[in-house]
């Protein structure tokens, strides 16, 4: 993987559009939105970026698989006043970022891919699906 996103940022844009954007580059990470003081990162869906963030001006920034998640995390905080957290799947579960913020997106990616795979089952009973047959 080595393709970059252009994430852009504009007030009239849905939060939840640049969480799935980020989440279609990087399908096992997502973009979790929080106010400063607040660690309540839920009841954004709805609400445009201008509305969470007054000041936020129109802009983009380039996001890579070979950026680190705390740079992401930081650029988006400097450039645009918004607090983000990367979140890694783990199976059914959103695991926080902050200790292994120094990997890159594409090393969170795939860590969260390893694990969400690696609970899941390998094999399944052959009573229950058709697979093998030909049709």
């Amino acid at each position: 993987m080595s393709l970059k996103m252009l994430m852009r940022i504009i007030p009239s844009k849905l939060i939840s559009d640049l969480q799935s954007e980020f989440n279609t580059a990087f399908p096992f990470l997502k973009l979790e939105f929080y106010q400063q003081n607040s660690k309540d990162r839920s009841g954004y869906f709805g609400t445009r970026v201008g509305d969470y963030q007054r000041s936020v001006t129109d802009g983009s920034i380039d996001v890579y698989p070979e950026m680190k998640v705390g740079d992401l995390e930081k650029t988006m905080k400097d450039i645009f006043r918004l607090n983000v957290q990367v979140f890694r799947r783990s199976g059914k579960l959103w695991l926080q970022t902050s200790m292994t913020d120094h990997w890159t997106l594409q090393k969170q990616n795939e860590h969260g891919r390893e694990l969400s795979y690696a609970q899941e089952p390998l094999f399944t009973n052959k009573d229950d699906s058709d697979a093998g047959e030909c049709g």
